[in-house]
């Protein structure tokens, strides 16, 4: 719409109509700062409740059960000899290791090959230099001299299965190993050293194989390929290793395997060399596991309840508002951020939400469990506190130390309580941050429950802070509709005030024409 005034009148009237709808405007901008405010907080309370949900998901869930602790350890009296490590079921005592043999795979490096040339003139045969021969060299150029009627056979054994392979004399090398690898075996030809090298695809004996030239052809052509075994000529002649299965014997019972890793009532044995007399397996509780398990925990609650009381404690920040583009044009990159983080890093300050959910943590830390055994039990018994108010770093009042842990500079203590009790009762120790973890578990999934109000898994009112958001959007629109229909009034009005002075400015222009005037 094109709108002309002040023609007649003389009046700055679009400066007037923008001056009346201010109020109306700033209404309108004010809703469009308070929309943004509430999708920051959105923003802030995702972020958090993810925090929330990793503690509760990760940290909560593992402390919480028993084999979440891995509360036995093995040692070896020569590490040379075996990794030992135990699992939760693992039973304490003192066993005997003797290891046999070591697992290994079978393999046969091949003899050495030279290509065969025959010289039509004189009627001879001689070899050609070393490193002629490449993968695509035929085994008529490898000296065997059959038709291509006359078949070339193989038979290969590897394990129990047996595969019969049969070639003309314009095969390639290429060809043979193919047909190998088909019938179960990893093959190579080098290049460099003009071998061909086989090993088996299994490990241990299961994986011994057996290469047979089948008449004279066959035999003929395993010696050209340098597979024979029983070649004369040290240089020609194909070496192979079995496979060897690993052999071990642990307390008087022998156990045998492809590989050199056994798994045995609790432990997991991997075997590194052979023995000339046993060695000793010592498993006993793990007292440096339990212990740093329980530290990664209080270090977990604390980066948690410390981020919480950050966003709650926060410095006021009411008299900021989100900024509107004419604003921020007025404003350099730097100003802008500093402004926003202003506002952001206090949009949880005093949140009730907030606040009922950090108690939920605080008072179960602060009331402890009661074992089976009926006894009552919590932190303080294991010299695990907070520091004092005024030692305490600001939002760090809530946080739990181990005091004696050398580790932690804030805290002294004669002895660590903590280690000792683990040393003295481990399983008294597991049952308590066990049974303090589940309850501090249920606690958050009974906050975590889908309503009405809040999604599954959502400490916060996400669904209801959403409704509120998408509210805004009709409010501004409905505002932004009335402002437009007041604007259009006053312009109508003034419009009609213009027309009333152009006719009046017309008539009196007639009226002085009829008397004469200039």
């Amino acid at each position: 719409m094109i709108r002309i005034t002040g023609m007649n009148s003389g009046l700055d009237t679009e400066a007037i109509i923008q001056e009346l709808a201010s109020a109306r405007s700033m209404k309108v901008e004010n809703m469009k700062k308070s929309q943004t405010k509430m999708s920051w907080k959105m923003d802030a309370w995702k972020e958090l409740n993810t925090k929330i949900y990793d503690f509760y998901t990760s940290t909560l869930d593992s402390m919480r059960l028993k084999s979440g602790y891995k509360s036995m350890k093995t040692t070896v009296s020569d590490e040379s000899v075996a990794k030992v490590v135990s699992d939760g079921n693992t039973m304490k005592g003192t066993q005997k290791l003797e290891v046999k043999s070591l697992a290994s795979s079978a393999f046969m490096s091949g003899g050495k090959i030279s290509a065969f040339s025959h010289d039509e003139e004189t009627g001879t045969d001689s070899y050609t230099a070393s490193g002629s021969v490449t993968s695509g060299t035929t085994l008529y150029q490898l000296g065997l001299t059959t038709s291509d009627e006359e078949k070339i056979n193989f038979t290969v054994k590897v394990g129990d299965k047996t595969t019969d392979m049969t070639f003309a004399q314009s095969a390639t090398i290429q060809d043979v190993l193919d047909q190998l690898k088909k019938a179960g075996l990893n093959a190579n030809f080098d290049e460099k050293n003009q071998r061909i090298y086989l090993g088996a695809k299994e490990d241990g004996a299961a994986g011994n194989f057996e290469i047979t030239g089948v008449g004279e052809n066959g035999a003929q052509a395993l010696k050209a390929l340098g597979l024979d075994v029983n070649a004369t000529e040290e240089d020609l002649k194909a070496h192979a290793t079995p496979g060897v299965d690993a052999e071990i014997v642990l307390n008087g019972i022998t156990y045998k395997g492809a590989t050199n890793s056994f798994t045995i009532n609790g432990l997991s044995i991997e075997v590194q060399k052979i023995t000339s007399e046993p060695v000793t397996l010592h498993t006993d509780t793990d007292t440096s596991g339990i212990y740093d398990k329980i530290k990664e925990f209080l270090k977990k609650y604390n980066e948690l309840i410390n981020e919480m009381d950050k966003l709650y404690n926060a410095e006021d920040a009411s008299k900021y508002k989100p900024l509107s583009n004419e604003e921020k044009d007025e404003m350099s990159e730097t100003e802008v951020k500093e402004w926003e983080d202003k506002i952001k890093s206090a949009l949880l300050r005093r949140d009730g939400t907030l606040s009922s959910i950090s108690d939920v943590l605080k008072m179960t830390m602060l009331e402890g469990v009661t074992l089976d055994s009926g006894k009552k039990m919590v932190l303080s018994m294991y010299e695990i506190n907070t520091l004092s108010y005024f030692n305490a770093k600001e939002n760090e009042k809530n946080a739990y130390h181990i005091f004696g842990d050398p580790d932690d500079a804030d805290t002294k203590a004669e002895k660590d309580k903590l280690k000792a009790a683990i040393a003295e009762n481990p399983d008294e120790v597991i049952e308590f941050f066990t049974k303090l973890s589940q309850t501090m578990y249920d606690k958050l999934h009974d906050r975590m429950g889908s309503t009405d109000y809040s999604s599954a898994f959502t400490v916060y009112n996400d669904k209801e802070m959403k409704k509120e958001y998408e509210s805004y959007k009709t409010k501004i629109e409905e505002e932004q509709k009335k402002m437009n229909a007041y604007i259009d009034n006053w312009y109508s009005k003034f419009s009609k005030m213009e027309t009333a002075l152009a006719k009046m400015q017309s008539k009196s222009t007639a009226i002085t024409g009829m008397l004469g005037g200039n």
